[in-house]
């Protein structure tokens, strides 16, 4: 696997699912996140400048494609990477797959900004931070 993609594995358990036998849709924003975290734990070196709260990596847009149920006892996967850098925001493109078949159960597409957390507001994307981001770039397959 390329190692600009981030790789976490989770268990679909019962209490993360619905009334119809499935997991949740609300439940793959966790999931999601989990494969966020996992993202920056993985790169250590990124994740330093996020360190002291400021600034803070804040998600502004995320749209999720819902592709197929997952149930209790499927082993999933969710595949992270940076997929768009821009000058004032970015873009990371994750998928959740089940692991054994392959098969694509959601994929997701999360905008976020740098904010200053002092001064309340976004910032460009620059310095120390862009030339950390710039080598993780891998852009989405069409």
């Amino acid at each position: 696997m390329d190692k600009r993609i981030s790789r976490v594995t989770l268990r679909v358990r019962g209490y993360h699912l619905d009334g119809y036998g499935h997991v949740n849709n609300a439940r793959y924003l966790e999931f999601l996140e989990e494969g966020r975290w996992g993202y920056f734990d993985d790169r250590p070196e990124l994740a330093r400048h996020f360190a002291s709260g400021n600034p803070a990596l804040v998600a502004v847009n995320l749209n999720i494609n819902y592709r197929q149920a997952a149930v209790a006892g499927d082993d999933l996967e969710v595949l992270t990477r940076v997929a768009e850098l821009g000058s004032r925001s970015a873009r990371m493109y994750q998928e959740i797959r089940r692991i054994g078949d392959g098969q694509q159960i959601t994929d997701a597409d999360l905008t976020f900004v740098l904010l200053d957390v002092h001064a309340k507001q976004s910032m460009a994307i620059e310095g120390e931070i862009r030339q950390a981001l710039e080598p993780l770039v891998l852009p989405k397959e069409t």
